[in-house]
């Protein structure tokens, strides 16, 4: 895939979309329902309702870049449906592309114990 130069910045849409949208209809959701700038260079990862489909979407700084990939067998690990985004490292992009498992979780930080 042709990616923009840098550090890669990817973010999910929680919600399933019409997977008849191509590459302007999916800018436009980008833009008006997710509040986000489609031409910055960060890919946009959507979902189906069948959890075995997947688009991304990225603008290359020459054109929208559209990639649509269909599991053969089993579904792609989405985050719960809701409305909004989410964003993934570049790892956990990958992981999802290719339909591992993956989760999202904060890492544990300790608190120091302090005594008086």
């Amino acid at each position: 895939m042709i990616i923009p130069p840098g550090p890669l910045k990817v973010m999910v849409a929680t919600k399933p979309v019409d997977f008849r949208k191509g590459a302007i209809s999916l800018a436009a959701l980008v833009e008006h329902e997710l509040g986000l700038k489609p031409f910055s260079g960060v890919v946009f990862i959507f979902r189906s309702k069948q959890a075995n489909r997947i688009k991304l979407l990225v603008w290359d700084g020459t054109g929208l870049v559209l990639v649509s990939k269909v599991l053969q067998t089993g579904v792609f690990h989405w985050p719960r449906a809701h409305d909004g985004v989410m964003r993934l490292s570049a790892s956990q992009a990958s992981a999802l592309f290719e339909g591992l498992q993956w989760s999202m979780h904060t890492p544990r930080t300790q608190v120091p114990v302090t005594t008086r």
